[in-house]
């Protein structure tokens, strides 16, 4: 409708809703595939930045397009983004005019009103503008009269510079001006205006800063008004297919909703998708549609191809409704330098961003995975989470699992991190050496080396070493000690990979684990319960990590360790019963010893640190779960009441499906009585006892 009204008019310029900053961009237009969105941002603060999106079905982009396609000049004449970044930019009203639109004429979804009244109208494109124009400042009349405050002063100041700029444009060319912009914005934009000087009021003491931007690839997702943007639509995906096929609409719809199913293993048939162009038609005629619209396509799909379940149904809704088109800009688009690198860097490892999620499996001893694997590891770095590490699945020490999942909104997060560096590369390590720098606590430090290690940063590296050493020096808390094993354990096994040497890593490793270790019996005595839950986590923490790393001579200070703490009288129950179950697993302990030690643990928290989280090894080591066994069938029926609460809360960390293996564990070794031993005088005590503990 835009690109016919404008062809009609044949305007000498177009005035397009839009911050002016982004004029300089307009000459890239015919290099873009929509979605596409401009990205500002202050210059001084990247962080401070805004998106203003087009979709190809949005009538800025079609007026974009029909200027470039006819060499018309087009400025944009909204307030600068300068003011719109300001804090204080707050828009004012929460009313939507088309809603009540919608609302009069019957209807109980705007959308669902704009496409039978102008997506699906045959009307001349001036008139129904005019109409709209009409019905909208119809609307907004009686909204101002009747209802206080409903146009804020931001949007006053809008519509002021809007105002200021088509006044210059009237000035600068002659013939028609053409304006697209919101339909709510219109009356402030005809009739009688106000003037200047009342207008240059509204506009005194704006923000002033220097501004700066890019177009960026959009998508469909970020386009919906469930992502969040203001202005978004609930179905970008259905709107760009109306868009694409002016013929055929909802055949094609259903030939789409087909092939995402059956992508999905889902069955749906060719016979399927008649069906529901069928069902589709006739809800559209007992509703009083001049066609079949979103909701009689979705009416429809529910109940012909996903048979009333709306699991596939979602599906579709995600894929086609929303959509997930990526769009694109050309090579030409100005960029910062990082975002230059990155673009190249994707283009050389052949990572294109996609927004489908995506799992990446990559071979440290392939250079290509290798520099795919730094690459992902110093965006993070850089705040730009494209990838994510799966560390669920161990797959050695030479493969890693990533999942991709590319987010449009990542060009801010790279435009903030370009005041770092030009390159991912300098910009990452410059990050990584002020973390070094500010390092205060030994698990900090560690952490940052690890991440140093696995971006392969040389000097980051040593930044990283020197932060451990530092604080280290200067801690004194055997956890906190700890703490920082396991993280530098996994760099000292996989630093070999990333081209460190892992032996001076592991000197680290040791010196800390030789002084956490001395420390560890004290640190756990006479503390709090919310303190003994971290030494019990810091504890099987360490122990993996003296697993991994540590030598021979190293572990046997550990298992010192352990062994202090267990035979220390007066330490938390969690983390003794810990260190008991880690000695009894590796036959630093025999059965009898830990069997008296349960015996004596009877309202303590022991219990709770020796079987916490063994539900699966309790079901299937036959050890284990005979020592517990005979510990629970020898208690008297006073430690046994007592000894209750304690397993109850060992065990509330259990899975259900983990308690049901555990039933079946039971069940399995107890004997069933005969008839002739039943004893009923037994029966009615266990009964009365059962009773009591319920009670």
């Amino acid at each position: 409708m835009v690109a016919a009204a404008l062809e009609r008019v044949r305007p000498s310029v177009v005035l397009i809703e839009g911050p002016p900053e982004a004029d300089a961009l307009l000459p890239h237009v015919p290099s873009l595939t929509p979605p596409v969105a401009v990205l500002l941002h202050d210059e001084s603060d990247p962080s401070s930045a805004a998106f203003w999106p087009f979709a190809e079905f949005s009538p800025e982009w079609q007026a974009l397009r029909w200027a470039a396609s006819n060499d018309v000049p087009v400025r944009f004449f909204d307030l600068p983004a300068a003011a719109s970044l300001s804090a204080d930019s707050a828009s004012g009203g929460s009313v939507d005019p088309i809603a009540l639109l919608a609302e009069a004429a019957g209807f109980d979804d705007p959308e669902r009103w704009w496409e039978d009244v102008v997506e699906h109208s045959a009307s001349d494109p001036i008139s129904l503008a005019s109409a709209v124009a009409e019905a909208m400042s119809g609307v907004r009349s009686s909204l101002v009269e009747g209802v206080s405050g409903v146009v804020g002063e931001h949007t006053l100041r809008r519509e002021a510079f809007m105002r200021r700029s088509l006044r210059q444009a009237l000035k600068d060319f002659p013939g028609e001006v053409a304006v697209v912009c919101g339909a709510w914005h219109v009356p402030a934009l005809t009739g009688p205006l106000p003037t200047a000087t009342s207008d240059n009021a509204l506009l005194k003491g704006l923000p002033r800063r220097k501004v700066s931007g890019t177009w960026v690839p959009w998508s469909h997702g970020q386009l919906a008004a469930e992502s969040g943007y203001g202005a978004g639509v609930d179905s970008p995906g259905w709107y760009a297919h109306l868009w694409e096929h002016r013929s055929d609409v909802v055949p094609r719809w259903f030939a789409r909703a087909c092939s995402v199913l059956r992508s999905e293993d889902l069955p749906a048939s060719t016979a399927s998708a008649v069906e529901a162009v069928r069902l589709a038609d006739v809800l559209a005629a007992l509703r009083g549609r001049p066609s079949p619209g979103l909701s009689e396509v979705t009416d429809a799909a529910l109940a012909v191809l996903c048979g009333g379940d709306e699991v596939p149904l979602r599906l579709v809704h995600r894929k086609l409704v929303v959509g997930e088109r990526l769009g694109s800009v050309g090579d030409d688009v100005p960029r910062s330098p990082l975002a230059a690198d990155l673009a190249r860097l994707q283009k050389r490892l052949r990572l294109p961003p996609q927004l489908e999620p995506k799992q990446l499996r990559l071979d440290l001893r392939k250079e290509n995975d290798r520099e795919r694997s730094k690459l992902l590891r110093r965006l993070e770095v850089l705040g730009v989470p494209w990838g994510k590490p799966d560390r669920t699945n161990s797959l050695g020490t030479f493969a890693e699992m990533w999942q991709l999942a590319w987010n449009p909104a990542f060009a801010v997060s790279v435009a903030v991190a370009a005041r770092h560096g030009t390159t991912v590369a300098s910009a990452s390590e410059t990050v990584l050496r002020q973390q070094a720098d500010e390092a205060d606590r030994v698990a900090r430090a560690a952490e940052v080396l690890a991440r140093a290690v696995g971006c392969e940063l040389p000097e980051a590296v040593e930044a990283g070493r020197v932060a451990l050493d530092r604080c280290a020096a200067a801690a004194t808390d055997a956890l906190e000690l700890l703490a920082a094993l396991p993280e530098l354990a996994r760099t000292v096994r996989y630093g070999s990979v990333r081209g460190t040497d892992p032996e001076l890593l592991r000197v680290a490793l040791h010196g800390l684990l030789a002084r956490g270790a001395v420390g560890l019996p004290l640190a756990c005595r006479g503390v709090d319960d919310e303190t003994a839950e971290q030494a019990l986590s810091v504890v099987d923490g360490a122990h993996e990590a003296v697993r991994l790393g540590a030598d021979e001579p190293h572990q046997q200070t550990w298992w010192a360790a352990l062994a202090k703490l267990a035979a220390t009288p007066d330490a938390h129950g969690l983390p003794t019963g810990r260190a008991t179950r880690l000695l009894w697993e590796a036959g630093e302990l025999d059965g009898d010893a830990v069997a008296a030690k349960l015996h004596r643990s009877v309202a303590t928290a022991f219990v709770a640190g020796f079987l916490r989280g063994s539900a699966t090894l309790l079901a299937a080591d036959q050890r284990l779960f005979g020592l517990i066994d005979d510990w629970l069938t020898t208690l008297r029926t006073a430690d046994f009441d007592d000894a209750l609460p304690l397993l109850r809360r060992a065990i509330s960390d259990f899975s259900p499906a983990e308690r049901r293996l555990l039933g079946e564990r039971v069940s399995a070794g107890a004997v069933e009585p005969v008839d002739d031993e039943w004893d009923e005088a037994i029966a009615q005590r266990l009964a009365t006892h059962v009773r009591e503990l319920l009670a």
